[in-house]
């Protein structure tokens, strides 16, 4: 605890944020576990997923900043642009890519399926990551969060 509160002396919404991150990224891995009924030790730090850690911390900075600087402050419109263009991002091309990623790796595995007889040596090749974006509830549960944890943590 030593440490924690010398960090959040030292910069308190940088504290906030990482926070908010952590019990994101522990949350996604707890959730995952129980949906999957096993353990992932890449939803500790991967990305995508139920809640999303960027929007927890983006979230999580902007109510901290709007807390420290006040919400008529550059720097809050600074945190409040970065937070919109962040969760827009996870829902849009982020999303997207995984999406496409799925399509890709399923037509690979069909192709070698088929295709067995021409190429008995051939492996499956590394299949590209389909979990990069989110979906706008796991955005808006992230964002939910990170307000929750910028509201909760002290920082003046």
């Amino acid at each position: 605890m030593g440490f924690y509160s010398f960090l959040l002396d030292q910069n308190p919404i940088l504290t906030v944020s990482l926070t908010a991150w952590l019990v994101a990224q522990i949350s996604k891995t707890i959730i995952n576990c129980l949906l999957m009924k096993r353990f992932d030790a890449e939803r500790l730090w991967g990305a995508g997923g139920m809640p999303s850690s960027h929007s927890a911390l983006v979230c999580s900075m902007l109510v901290a900043t709007g807390k420290e600087m006040g919400t008529r402050s550059p720097l809050f419109a600074i945190a409040f642009v970065l937070a919109a263009i962040v969760m827009y991002d996870a829902m849009g091309v982020r999303r997207a890519a995984g999406e496409q990623a799925k399509v890709l790796n399923q037509m690979l595995f069909d192709w070698m399926d088929q295709n067995k007889q021409l190429f008995p040596n051939a492996k499956q090749t590394k299949e590209l990551k389909e979990m990069l974006g989110h979906t706008p509830i796991e955005v808006l549960s992230g964002a939910l969060l990170g307000i929750i944890i910028g509201f909760l943590i002290p920082v003046m």
